[in-house]
């Protein structure tokens, strides 16, 4: 059982204040996607060979952008209302989970780093699984101090759900080598856009 612990928990004025719990994930996941630059990302994300149900790359930006938006209304959501609270165990759940939150989210600004700026699939599927982990046992902590803040996380561990199913077919599917693969995107709509095993079956038939 994870203990509420203040010096790695984000601070409580950001649970306790609805714009900065929910901008500060949204700022965080955008700020590390540009810093890994987009254009880099969806070649190397063509480049490669991928499980079935794969999801164009254009999907990926307004997704998360989303989920992170949830993320951040569930943490204000949990904080106010565990910490309204006159019942001392719903508090302490309360503070455990905002030290569950700031491990996840740690965990999730890692990933793309690991994946598409290091191209370490191994280290990336272990961090992965690790944050839907910790997401799920954060879920389950939170739904006990206020449903809607549950709720909330639900499309979250969906969707993380899924990518550590792409996570891991990319990784086996390219032999747990993503090194020097990227692939220029051609000009036009995005939906011209294809990927290299694509190319390869029609060359196939």
């Amino acid at each position: 059982m994870t203990s509420y612990i203040p010096s790695i928990t984000l601070p409580s004025q950001v649970f306790a204040q609805p714009a900065a719990s929910i901008l500060l994930p949204i700022a965080l996941g955008t700020g590390i996607g540009f810093a890994v630059r987009p254009v880099d990302t969806e070649r190397t994300y063509l480049a490669l060979k991928q499980p079935p149900y794969r999801p164009p790359p254009y999907v990926f930006g307004p997704a998360w952008t989303v989920l992170y938006g949830l993320m951040g209304y569930s943490a204000y959501r949990a904080w106010t209302t565990g910490m309204a609270s006159f019942n001392p165990e719903t508090r302490e759940l309360t503070k455990q989970g905002a030290t569950l939150y700031t491990i996840q989210l740690a965990l999730n600004l890692l990933w793309m780093p690991l994946f598409f700026g290091l191209k370490r699939p191994i280290e990336a599927t272990v961090d992965i699984v690790a944050l839907t982990g910790v997401t799920g046992y954060l879920t389950y902590i939170w739904g006990q101090v206020d449903v809607v803040a549950g709720w909330a996380l639900v499309p979250y561990m969906g969707w993380l759900s899924f990518a550590t199913y792409l996570t891991v077919g990319v990784g086996y599917l390219n032999d747990w080598n993503l090194a020097d693969k990227e692939r220029e995107r051609p000009p036009g709509r995005k939906s011209t856009a294809k990927y290299v095993d694509e190319e390869s079956e029609k060359k196939a038939l």
